[in-house]
């Protein structure tokens, strides 16, 4: 006699959810990579040049903090992922810190720490107190400056230990290792202020000048490098020129971070010396913020040139977010710095673009996200 099958109460159904979710859970520790962390890159920057935009619009700080938000809980996603990665596929993990092809991806997750922390500061007190926030932000920037200096350090390392590289193995990605003591030194302008005075405070402020320091020698060399590689063996595939946005972000950085410094060098040293480095801020970012601007043309014409052939999308995409938004930030320092009316029409112009792409961005990663968590389950 044949018999109806069990019925299936809502607790089937419950489980099935439950087991579902664990495995998409299981499945991110297993594969989340630290080039994942551009997406809290792009969306943190979003908000980070916000704050301090020459032409504010209505509304601009209430989205801004929104968004900083969005950056706060993906980041807080990312590293509870990332731990679970580390307990159950650890040796996974660890290829990440030894494998040279893998390796340069290593400096994402310190700049998102910090750019995370700087949002924080500035726009914390909507759910912080300010002190709360403050204390925040030490905490991530010290975080976020350890990894960095160690992602840098080991990158070097690696490169200068392992078999010998050919030119066109040459990545633009490795600037990623290379940028985050700019981040630093740039966000850690923020902290300035807040540190105890004296030498706590001169401390902080020529650690982030020696940061700084650090990472521009390191990035100008890694872009002649670059530029040497892209003369002799050009952009390559398609799916890798979004990356050549990355060369924006130790410029850009580096023009925020010599004119943040300076604007609170008054603070801990004299004016003598003070006005020395504010001086400096515009003599250094002017010229560098003029071969930024020329990158961005020609990132921008290889970007439509590929386009017109077919560019993919793929996490590589988020490369067009945080180095256009460390130009936006440039330029936004350098109009503050200098008061120049085109500078800071230029800051606004580059700050909707930015939104722009970056909710472009976003909207194909979620719509991505979402087709992958809908797959059939394999069998």
């Amino acid at each position: 006699m044949a018999t109806d099958p069990p019925a299936q109460g809502p607790g089937s159904g419950d489980g099935e959810r439950s087991g579902r979710r664990r495995g998409v859970v299981a499945l991110m520790a297993a594969n989340i990579a630290p080039n994942w962390y551009a997406s809290v890159m792009g969306t943190g920057i979003v908000a980070v040049a916000a704050a301090t935009l020459p032409q504010q619009f209505r509304g601009l700080h209430t989205a801004a903090t929104v968004v900083w938000a969005m950056a706060t809980v993906m980041l807080i996603v990312l590293a509870v992922t990332d731990g679970l990665q580390w307990r159950l596929h650890p040796a996974v993990a660890r290829s990440r810190l030894t494998d040279l092809a893998k390796g340069h991806f290593n400096g994402a997750p310190p700049v998102a720490v910090l750019v995370v922390g700087a949002g924080t500061l500035l726009y914390g007190d909507a759910v912080f107190s300010q002190s709360a926030a403050v204390d925040i932000d030490w905490a991530l920037w010290f975080i976020g400056t350890v990894l960095g200096l160690a992602c840098t350090a080991s990158v070097l390392y690696l490169l200068f230990t392992r078999g010998p590289v050919d030119l066109d193995a040459v990545q633009i990605g490795w600037l990623l290792c290379v940028v985050p003591p700019m981040v630093s030194a740039a966000t850690g302008a923020l902290l300035v202020p807040f540190a105890t005075a004296g030498q706590d405070r001169l401390a902080l402020l020529l650690a982030c000048y020696a940061m700084f320091g650090l990472s521009l020698l390191v990035s100008a060399i890694a872009i002649t490098l670059i530029c040497q590689r892209l003369a002799v063996h050009k952009t390559g595939r398609a799916t890798t020129v979004p990356t050549l946005w990355i060369v924006l972000g130790p410029l850009g950085q580096s023009v925020t971070a010599a004119n943040a410094l300076g604007a609170v060098s008054g603070l801990t040293l004299d004016p003598i010396d003070t006005a020395a480095l504010r001086s400096f801020g515009v003599v250094f970012g002017v010229p560098v913020w003029g071969f930024a601007t020329l990158w961005a043309a020609l990132a921008a014409a290889l970007t439509a040139r590929t386009k017109s052939s077919g560019l993919p999308f793929s996490l590589a995409w988020w490369s067009f977010t945080f180095p256009l938004g460390t130009y936006v930030t440039a330029t936004t320092t350098l109009a503050l710095r200098t008061g120049s009316d085109p500078f800071r029409v230029y800051a606004a112009v580059l700050y909707i673009a930015l939104v722009l792409i970056w909710l472009r961005v976003t909207l194909l990663t979620a719509r991505s996200g979402l087709r992958a968590l809908s797959a059939p389950a394999p069998r």
